[in-house]
């Protein structure tokens, strides 16, 4: 009978992996295959122009970033760029799902209006903002008409970066206003109601009653805009045409792997050990933000 369990758990088993097997081997091609050939990378010294070779160097491509000036500054400029638009893109989704939750009129098409921009593909969107930041662009002309300095938002090494975080936070803040908007609506009417009997202000219940609800939201919001904007390329990308420019202000890390995997020949391995520490940092930055947040998961 024990026999006949065990062949029987096998066998259940085995019909199980065979219906996985084509997961599985997606995920083992283009995801933990990668993975696994990038780390290899790293600690080697590799040609695949011509010759293909690989040549173990161990440590080298690591120690090498400590002495790489544009490896600082892209570090500079991402970290810069991540502690200004998470926050920012953060509480503007917030503060546009409280107000869509208050009951106002025409809330519908406001939520049509606001998802827009996440709809839109980030190269055009880049493209139209490039427009609109021209120096005779529409964004100067607005600030112009009301008495305000103009900029200019693209060449100017001390403003692009600047640019692009603002088109980022109204892009990508409508996104998490849906995920706050659905959160929203769990959100016990008892409360609310239960704080306007002891008098409460609007403001009052959304900072003691809506903000703390939501914190296991916020956490999610968190990460997942910690986990985005690191990844910055393809908005710094169009700006500078693949330069990380003006002066390197819109360099980023990202942007720099992509240099030194593709356009300069020689630094494959370095590019991956790049790859690889990014990694390892947003894995640091997610881990403290769960730990600073003392939350661990959803609900």
């Amino acid at each position: 009978m024990k026999r006949m369990s065990t062949k029987r758990m096998w066998r259940e088993a085995g019909a199980g992996y065979l219906f996985l097997s084509p997961t599985l081997f997606v995920l083992l091609l283009f995801i933990i295959g990668p993975i696994l050939f990038a780390i290899f990378l790293a600690f080697h010294k590799v040609q695949l122009l011509g010759t293909t070779s690989f040549e173990f160097v161990g440590l080298d491509n690591f120690k090498r970033m400590a002495d790489d000036t544009r490896a600082k500054i892209a570090l500079w400029n991402t970290l810069k760029y991540v502690i200004i638009v998470v926050p920012f893109q953060t509480i503007l989704a917030l503060v546009l799902a409280a107000t869509l939750n208050a009951g106002l009129k025409g809330q519908k098409f406001f939520r049509i209006v606001y998802f827009l921009p996440t709809l839109t593909s980030s190269a055009v969107l880049t493209l139209i903002f490039m427009w609109m930041y021209n120096q005779n662009g529409l964004i100067n002309h607005v600030l112009k008409a009301v008495g305000l300095p103009t900029y200019n938002w693209i060449g100017d090494p001390d403003v692009a970066l600047n640019a692009i975080m603002i088109m980022n936070i109204w892009a990508t803040a409508p996104y998490f206003m849906v995920i706050y908007l659905a959160a929203l609506q769990d959100v016990p009417d008892s409360l609310y109601e239960a704080a306007e009997l002891d008098g409460a202000s609007a403001w009052q219940k959304f900072w003691h009653i809506t903000v703390p609800y939501l914190r296991p939201v916020t956490s999610f919001v968190v990460i997942m805009g910690l986990i985005g904007t690191f990844q910055l390329f393809d908005q710094s990308y169009i700006f500078s045409s693949g330069s990380g420019g003006p002066n390197n202000s819109t360099l980023t890390v990202v942007l720099l792997i992509y240099q030194y995997a593709f356009k300069t020949l020689g630094t494959m391995g370095y590019a991956a050990a790049l790859a690889f520490a990014l990694a390892i940092l947003i894995f640091i930055a997610t881990l403290l933000q769960r730990k600073l947040s003392k939350e661990e998961s959803l609900y």
